[in-house]
């Protein structure tokens, strides 16, 4: 089927790209390489294979898996088939995969080797997932007995029927880790994603000559849609990895001439702190992208010293808007440190007071949004879809200040989120598994600084009387509640917690008292 001559969906972007750089690298990962014709056929035939599956339009699609080649050729021949790509964050335990698959009605899950067993263990527990289908890994993997084969489904000959998709049709719904225990659905569509690589193309000086390296999974919008799907839209060179550590990223860099690279602040100061750093050859990495928390200013020098050539940008943004808000530019990295930037070229961006007025230079306000990249809402969830939206922008439920020249800061967040090590963790989620542990009175769980994750997640404890609690003793419980970036590196206890005359607890406060907790 011929699609209609003004479709523009993500499927369209990889097969343009194909008839236009046919046999340029388009992926790289362990030992597999495809050309761009070679990658656009794989996805067709494995959309093919899919259908005669029976995955059809609309069709929630779950995938459980670290970085590969098959990852990035299912969630194209899903955008072929017009089904929704629902990404579920592999660390994550069976209980918490479960909510998101059986919220999101997925009938396939999608599972590599390593993580077959999660992946059953969560469909097990009361969702509609009917099958599974086994993805290779970037090492050689066997298949799972049982699965549905990509291999298998990637040779298929049967001719393609393409439905009649318009770019504002549902592409994927992605999870976000919200303040309450459970996450809501984001629903973008191929427009809202396509206008945010359009964003991240412009903002972030991208380039069909780019090289890049795509090393933080793929499950967050972050590397899939700020960095992997500009790849496949401009026809850059792409090489895929799942382990994110210096000792593979590092070399990696140096033998595919790596010139740009995404990591939030966590893993560029690990690539810092490396043995490897002095004597792998990094000359040809010229862009820099970090994002998830703000790059502290004495790493800002120091890559200035021992990356000289490097630009670096500070993308910010949210699940919600694709996920690109706001750009820091590379004129910017000192003379703004610590701020956000400017709006991205699809994004209109205030700061706001609780009537919805904008606040002046300096005063705390909320961070609202009007985009075509903005979701159209949350999945089976009209209330909170309602009460993003209020006053005709998109709450951000991020607090920040705007300076006179436009730049943002932001200072807090609404919704109490930490971001640590580059994952979202909900405070809220993390003080009721608290709770649960017998002789806990009260807890307030905050982000405290710290040398390695940039934000710790922090249990300010109080005991109730005649408990002697230990710091271990509530580590290890919430160890074997939650996935294991979601555990406190630190417990503090505290006979009281501050509040305001009204009762509401004071984290800001909490957050002053403890900010030396840590060692620098």
């Amino acid at each position: 089927m011929t699609a209609p001559l003004r479709r523009q969906t993500l499927a369209d972007l990889l097969h343009r790209t194909a008839a236009r750089s046919p046999h340029a690298t388009a992926i790289v990962c362990g030992t597999v390489q495809w050309t761009w014709r070679e990658f656009d056929a794989v996805a067709t035939r494995l959309a093919a294979g899919l259908a005669r599956e029976g995955v059809a339009a609309g069709d929630r699609v779950a995938v459980l898996a670290r970085n590969s080649h098959a990852f990035a050729a299912l969630r194209f021949a899903l955008a072929r088939l017009g089904a929704v790509l629902v990404p579920v964050n592999f660390m994550l335990n069976a209980t918490e995969a479960a909510y998101i698959l059986r919220h999101a009605g997925a009938r396939l899950l999608a599972v590599d080797s390593g993580l077959a067993a999660l992946g059953r263990d969560a469909a097990a527990l009361d969702t509609r997932v009917e099958r599974f289908l086994w993805l290779p890994s970037e090492e050689p993997s066997e298949p799972v007995p049982g699965l549905l084969n990509f291999d298998t489904l990637a040779a298929c000959t049967d001719a393609l029927r393409e439905p009649a998709l318009q770019g504002g049709d549902l592409a994927q719904i992605v999870y976000t880790s919200g303040t309450e225990s459970a996450p809501k659905g984001a629903m973008l569509t191929h427009d809202a994603v396509i206008g945010q690589y359009v964003s991240c193309i412009v903002d972030g000086e991208m380039a069909a000559g780019d090289r890049i390296l795509h090393s933080l999974p793929l499950y967050h919008c972050a590397q899939l849609d700020c960095f992997l799907g500009p790849g496949v839209y401009l026809g850059a060179f792409n090489v895929i990895t799942a382990k994110p550590t210096p000792d593979n990223l590092l070399p990696l860099i140096a033998k595919h001439r790596i010139s740009a690279f995404f990591a939030p602040p966590t893993v560029w100061i690990s690539l810092l702190r490396s043995p490897l750093f002095d004597s792998c050859d990094l000359g040809s990495l010229r862009k820099g992208y970090y994002g998830a928390s703000i790059m502290p200013v004495a790493v800002l020098k120091e890559m200035a010293q021992r990356l000289p050539q490097i630009r670096l940008w500070n993308f910010y943004g949210q699940t919600e808007i694709a996920p690109l808000a706001t750009v820091l530019k590379p004129e910017d990295q000192l003379r703004k440190a610590g701020s956000a930037g400017k709006p991205t070229l699809n994004v209109e961006t205030r700061v706001v007071d609780d009537l919805m007025r904008d606040v002046a230079p300096g005063e705390v306000g909320e961070i609202v949004h009007r985009s075509p990249q903005l979701l159209q809402g949350y999945f089976n969830d009209p209330e909170k879809t309602a009460a993003a939206f209020e006053g005709g922008w998109f709450h951000s439920g991020d607090l920040a200040t705007l300076d006179d020249e436009g730049y943002i800061t932001v200072v807090d967040r609404k919704k109490d989120m930490i971001k640590s090590g580059g994952e979202n963790v909900a405070s809220r989620e993390v003080e009721e598994t608290i709770y649960r542990l017998p002789g806990v009175s009260e807890v307030a769980v905050v982000g405290l600084p710290h040398a390695r994750w940039i934000e710790a997640v922090t249990a300010v404890v109080v005991a109730k009387p005649g408990h002697a609690l230990t710091e271990a003793e509530v580590i290890a419980h919430c160890a074997s509640q939650m996935a294991h970036f979601k555990v406190p590196k630190g417990v503090v206890f505290v006979d009281a917690l501050p509040k305001n005359p009204s009762g509401k607890l004071l984290k800001r406060e909490l957050r002053q008292r403890f900010v030396s907790h840590f060692p620098a």
